[in-house]
């Protein structure tokens, strides 16, 4: 399935020098997916976000500290950008037929332009999200700062092309994000505690372990095995032993964050309706 934006031939012909300097073959199809992204996301966050946010909530957002203005603006961002690439994603994986006959050579070596495109998209998020964790890595803290690094990083690999078929799998851990940040927002819009927010605890819980622990362990495993079958292939197809490297220590800090800020997830939500209006770092990721 072709990527449904047609590149324009002068970006491409720009990004190709550096592409061919990575070794990331495919980016300059994408870089138009890439930069706007990355320029919209900053701009949300800077303008957009802060504005918007002083409109809705005029008792709320004012008041905060400036740590916290910077929390609430990134999780706008983020909420904003997960529901729009889960959709895509989705989409994606349903419609793009070519992915559905691929076989473990092609779920390591194959792209289809609109798997790209998805991807273009989220790496365009995670260069900005590791921007914002490295200025800000007081606010957000280490564990955020390496998810982005180990995303970022999975993400661009997906253009040399080397398990774009996962890649975009992977985006769907986005699927608990939404609820993520609706819970965090609840607790500065003084819901803490209520009904609402444990209905949303529960249905984050649910979502959570469903598409980061579940799914993504699956497809983790799937992704290994492929890629051993792929290093023991004949001469001229093997993996190199540094990209596979690569791309598992990036996958598997993934899932390592993943089950952590899940164990820390059950004992915030614990404490938080044993004791309402008590708040714990454990659910101050935004991811």
């Amino acid at each position: 399935m072709r990527d449904p934006i047609i590149a324009p031939s002068s970006l491409v012909h720009f990004t190709n020098p550096l592409a061919r300097t990575l070794s990331l073959r495919t980016l300059p199809l994408h870089a138009h997916e890439i930069l706007p992204s990355f320029t919209l996301y900053t701009y949300l966050n800077s303008s957009i976000a802060p504005l918007a946010s002083h409109h809705l909530f005029p008792k709320t957002y004012p008041n905060l500290d400036a740590r916290t203005k910077v929390n609430w603006n990134a999780r706008a961002v983020s909420l904003l950008q997960s529901c729009c690439i889960n959709t895509a994603a989705l989409a994606v994986i349903y419609l793009d037929k070519e992915r559905w006959t691929m076989g473990p050579r092609e779920r390591v070596w194959g792209y289809t332009g609109a798997s790209g495109m998805v991807q273009g998209f989220a790496a365009g998020y995670f260069l900005w999200d590791l921007m914002i964790s490295a200025a800000h890595l007081d606010v957000h803290g280490p564990g955020v700062l390496m998810h982005a690094v180990s995303a970022l990083a999975v993400s661009l690999l997906g253009f040399r092309p080397f398990c774009n078929y996962y890649g975009l799998n992977f985006v769907l851990y986005e699927l608990s994000t939404p609820l993520l940040n609706i819970h965090w927002f609840m607790d500065k819009l003084g819901m803490t505690g209520s009904t609402a927010q444990l209905v949303n605890g529960i249905a984050l819980v649910t979502t959570f372990g469903a598409s980061r622990l579940v799914w993504g362990t699956y497809q983790s495993v799937r992704m290994y095995q492929d890629i051993w079958a792929a290093f023991e292939a004949p001469a001229g197809l093997p993996v190199p032993p540094w990209l596979a490297v690569a791309y598992v220590v990036s996958n598997t800090t993934l899932s390592v964050l993943n089950f952590y800020w899940f164990g820390k997830m059950i004992t915030t939500l614990r404490k938080r309706f044993e004791k309402p209006g008590k708040e714990d770092d454990g659910m101050n990721s935004k991811k």
